[in-house]
């Protein structure tokens, strides 16, 4: 499923409303759903452009960190079963 918006824009669209703009001007100018801006002000609210940026950025290390130990796991539990059968 392709997002609409990118963490970007969602945190612009926030920061309209921080600054004064009501939510139902802000979601109609925008063309977004009321409780969609509500459950991105949970995940999104307080952020700076900059910080969702980095934060994207962990997620995605993450993920590949978690793949390389899924890996290094898989790998060991091979190696242990080769070395416990008798030859």
């Amino acid at each position: 499923m392709k997002k609409r918006y990118t963490e970007e824009q969602i945190v612009k669209i926030l920061q309209e409303v921080e600054a004064g703009g009501s939510v139902r001007d802000t979601c109609r100018k925008h063309n977004v759903a009321e409780p969609t801006f509500y459950r991105w002000r949970q995940v999104y609210g307080g952020m700076e452009v900059n910080d969702v940026r980095e934060l994207k950025n962990l997620k995605l290390e993450n993920a590949r960190l978690k793949k390389l130990v899924a890996d290094q796991a898989l790998e060991n539990a091979m190696l242990k079963e080769l070395n416990s059968k008798k030859w």
